[in-house]
């Protein structure tokens, strides 16, 4: 795949992973095409490696949108608890406040 057809994966990728993930989602477009990349990377990596099978195949391959997806959603997940963001729900001592 080309670097436009990464992009572009990328961001659907990371944009499909934001809606799939649950929680207020404050970061920009670069960080989801960052974490969408990232994520069809990873997902990549881990089918390769787990199921022995290549996981980006080609840009209209279902496999490669499935594992881009997925690996988006983890790292995005482990974005926000990196990043202290929580799921929705206000807790602790400053709850009640705005």
């Amino acid at each position: 795949m080309g670097i436009i057809a990464w992009i572009i994966l990328g961001l659907v990728a990371g944009l499909l992973a934001r809606m799939l993930v649950p929680g207020k989602d404050s970061q920009g477009l670069i960080i989801t095409l960052v974490l969408g990349i990232a994520g069809a990377l990873l997902g990549g990596f881990v089918a390769t490696q787990v199921f022995h099978v290549s996981g980006i195949q080609g840009f209209f391959n279902l496999s490669t949108w499935l594992c881009a997806i997925v690996g988006a959603a983890v790292l995005l997940l482990a974005y926000n608890l990196i990043t202290g963001r929580r799921t929705g729900r206000r807790t602790g001592r400053w709850a009640g406040r705005r």
